[in-house]
């Protein structure tokens, strides 16, 4: 039990760090950045973006090398036919964004992967949505006010 507890708190925590530091440098540059306040918005969303894809590859090379340790556990249902890391990348996709459609489902230890990292995805994907928030108010406030002739 040892080895899934230190490889599921590893990868939530290097999700977490990516995910802050992308946040982060995106404050501190992005109202630096020389475009249009609405187009700014767009480039933010489109780095948080990457950095989600990231993070769920992340969880998806976890699956992988916790499903080479024996006794860790592995994927059963409909596999895609596609190799093992495409497989791995799918069920982290739906399990990230907690779609979980359950044709792929993880078993043995590895089902604890999939609640944390489920858990980790919720909370990464409303930060986001608060930053994004908080960023268009401070760009767009200064868009509703009145224009002088």
């Amino acid at each position: 039990m040892a080895l899934p507890l230190l490889v599921n708190t590893a990868l939530v925590v290097a999700a977490i760090l990516l995910h802050y530091e992308v946040l982060y440098q995106l404050a501190r540059r992005l109202p630096h950045v020389g475009i249009a306040a609405r187009y700014r918005v767009l480039l933010g969303v489109a780095i948080i973006f990457v950095a989600h894809v990231i993070e769920i590859w992340l969880f998806a090379l976890g699956y992988l090398v916790s499903m080479q340790i024996e006794g860790l556990g592995g994927l059963t249902g409909e596999p895609s036919g596609h190799g093992v890391l495409l497989d791995c990348a799918y069920l982290s996709f739906i399990t990230f964004t907690t779609v979980g459609y359950g044709d792929l489902v993880a078993h043995g230890y590895l089902r604890y992967l999939t609640g944390i990292e489920a858990l980790t995805g919720l909370i990464l994907i409303t930060w986001s949505a608060s930053f994004m928030f908080l960023e268009m108010q401070k760009d767009w406030a200064d868009a509703r006010e009145p224009q002088e002739p």
